[in-house]
This record gives C-alpha cells, sequence and structure tokens, in this order.
C-alpha cells in the first residue's frame, strides 16, 4: 500500500489524520478513495491538489501510477498575488 501524506491544511478534513497508508494504482483511484473515506475532502481534490509521488511533483497527475511502496504527498494549491 501507498503512504499518503497530506500536508498543510489538508488534514483538516480527515479528522487530523495526516498520514496513513491506502491501495490505489493511479492518483485518480487515490481521490476516489480519499473521497470516499473522508467525504469533506473530496471537493478540495477536486479544487485542484499538487501530488508528489517518490519526490517528483506532477501537473495534471489523474492517470500518473502509484506504486505499491510508493509515497504520495497531497499539497494544497497555494494562493498568490
Amino acid at each position: 500500500m501507498a503512504r499518503v501524506v497530506l500536508v498543510g491544511n489538508l488534514k483538516q478534513f480527515t479528522g487530523g489524520i495526516a498520514e496513513f497508508d491506502l491501495e490505489a494504482a493511479t492518483v485518480r483511484q487515490l481521490f476516489q478513495r480519499l473521497a470516499e473515506r473522508y467525504p469533506a475532502l473530496g471537493p478540495h481534490l477536486e479544487e485542484g491538489i499538487a501530488v508528489a509521488i517518490d519526490g517528483a511533483i506532477h501537473q495534471d497527475a489523474w492517470l500518473e501510477p502509484i506504486g505499491a511502496a510508493s509515497e504520495v504527498h497531497l499539497l494544497p494549491q497555494i494562493g498568490g498575488g
């Protein structure tokens, strides 16, 4: 199972849980499973989350594969001025 790490304020939508293991083959599947487990997190995943898989940041990552031993970091969008 992949290790998922929520960065920033995302853990407020998971009851304070910032790290957990979850099985998913792609980022899309990961987001679906996260939204099922934590419904309040779902809308924030749809708004656009930066995804880092094993240290590499991906844009438009829906179909990026996730290995069983991967570490996936989810980062909220950062507003700019």
